[in-house]
């Protein structure tokens, strides 16, 4: 299924950017016409027909709206200690996108090898992961920012995990079990970087509502940590 994605779209027409109308137009030869299908970002697939293949920018006439496409029944935010080796943060991203993810923070931590982080090839992975995965919404990137920045800014009523290795004086709960008390409220979970969390950073987060879980006995690298809590989410609605 051959997914477009528009930078502008609304309910009479949507429009399509250089980039993605080259690819229309030259490497899938649609031609005025055609139907396609057309992604907002936001959460809403469109049926078009395309009138306009001017290579400056196609123009797809709206059939149909359908809100809420791909979507999953939940909210979920990774808050993700960047990797060392950017290839394996971007797999992360990628993958969780296909699972079901809704905001991807990289947050930089005390042990943190990565202190910089840029995030425009990342949207871009992105992107192309919802559409292959039949999404029409697009996880946010957050611009990074530091691990007590992101905990002090959480909001209170969401349901707020932070996956760590050790035991504080909070005992950690399986994922599975803090699941349990996910219903109706937004899913923070918070990864940190190879060197794991500082005892004062779990220590700060469990003093703003974060509950310390674990993701079972394995020692899983960053980005396995980051993608099998995305699953644990999943499989928890399905």
């Amino acid at each position: 299924m051959e997914i477009f994605y528009s930078y502008d779209a609304s309910p009479q027409v949507c429009l399509l950017d250089q980039e993605e109308t080259r690819h229309c137009v030259k490497v899938l030869r649609h031609r005025p016409g055609d139907g396609v299908t057309v992604i907002d970002g936001r959460g809403t697939m469109y049926r078009c027909i395309l009138s306009d293949t001017s290579l400056s920018g196609a123009v797809c006439n709206v059939v149909e709206a359908v809100p809420g496409w791909g979507a999953h029944p939940y909210r979920l935010t990774l808050a993700v200690c960047p990797t060392k080796n950017n290839d394996r943060y971007e797999w992360f991203a990628e993958k969780a996108t296909e699972v079901g993810v809704d905001e991807i923070v990289p947050v930089i931590g005390e042990h943190s090898e990565r202190k910089v982080y840029k995030t425009d090839r990342l949207r871009r992975i992105l992107l192309s992961a919802a559409k292959q995965s039949l999404k029409a919404a697009i996880p946010q990137v957050r611009e990074p920012l530091g691990v007590r920045d992101f905990i002090e800014d959480a909001p209170e009523d969401a349901l707020k995990l932070i996956a760590c290795c050790f035991e504080g004086e909070v005992p950690r709960l399986s994922v599975k079990e803090a699941l349990e008390d996910s219903a109706g409220r937004e899913i923070i979970v918070l990864i940190g970087p190879e060197g794991d969390f500082s005892p004062e950073e779990v220590t700060a987060a469990v003093a703003r509502g974060f509950v310390p879980v674990h993701l079972g006995s394995s020692r899983l690298r960053t980005e396995t940590a980051a993608l099998t809590a995305a699953e644990a989410v999943y499989f928890h609605y399905m």
